[in-house]
């Protein structure tokens, strides 16, 4: 794509294709979020779709060589591009934010913080929040470095239930196979029983997961939306409702 292409207002990169399910639903969100009557009152975003990069869980557990280097390349493309500020709809990628911010000029946004930030708002006064994640992710201290910088403690799930967290992520969602909507309730009433006040879904895929369900529930606090309502805001649009 040149980097001459026109745009309108702030275009948004999105390093995609981590888990091409997420990125989907994160396109769909920027859109459902967007206040918008027609075509030139969204977001321009330029997609970089990148399924191959090394599973980033995968590395953190020893299992795969390191997707740094495609991360960060990504990044300089999507600057190459046009793209005036970067955003990651995968919570594992952001172990590297820091690489990827320094290897270019323009803003990368932290879908990690924009969660964090969201369960604030979400329940005024938070103290604890649970959060459903990869191992990768929680093994690389991302949530609890946010949460330690944002005043909150996190709760996370015993060890029989973060391999079914594993399980539903990779073995279904990931997968492309279906997961009854049972499953997902009791992941979350587990952290809530366990005493979060709100529970996070710090991965991707269980976004996808939710939306696929409409999984409503007052609680629980989306990564996909954080990050969606971050590029909205960041591009200059106003948020729908």
């Amino acid at each position: 794509m040149s980097p001459e292409v026109p745009v309108h207002g702030e275009p948004g990169g999105v390093l995609g294709g981590l888990g091409p399910a997420a990125t989907v639903h994160y396109l769909r969100r920027v859109i459902e979020l967007t206040d918008a009557s027609r075509d030139q009152d969204h977001v321009d975003l330029l997609v970089w779709q990148h399924g191959s990069v090394p599973d980033r869980t995968g590395f953190l557990r020893g299992e795969n060589e390191s997707p740094e280097a495609m991360l960060v390349a990504d990044a300089q493309a999507l600057e190459r591009a046009g793209a005036t500020f970067v955003a990651i709809p995968c919570n594992t990628a952001l172990v590297w934010v820091e690489q990827m911010r320094a290897s270019v000029g323009i803003e990368v946004l932290d879908t990690v913080d924009e969660t964090v930030l969201a369960a604030q708002q979400a329940v005024p006064g938070l103290r604890r929040l649970g959060v459903l994640a990869t191992d990768g992710t929680l093994s690389a201290g991302t949530y609890a470095a946010s949460a330690k910088r944002l005043g909150v403690d996190l709760v996370l799930p015993d060890a029989e239930v973060q391999r079914e967290v594993m399980a539903v992520i990779y073995d279904g969602v990931k997968a492309g196979r279906p997961v009854p909507r049972e499953r997902f309730d009791a992941l979350v009433t587990h952290l809530l029983e366990r005493g979060a006040e709100a529970v996070a879904l710090g991965c991707t895929e269980l976004s996808v997961l939710r939306g696929e369900l409409r999984a409503e529930h007052p609680l629980v606090v989306d990564s996909i939306d954080a990050v969606a309502v971050a590029t909205i805001r960041r591009a200059g649009r106003p948020l729908r409702g």
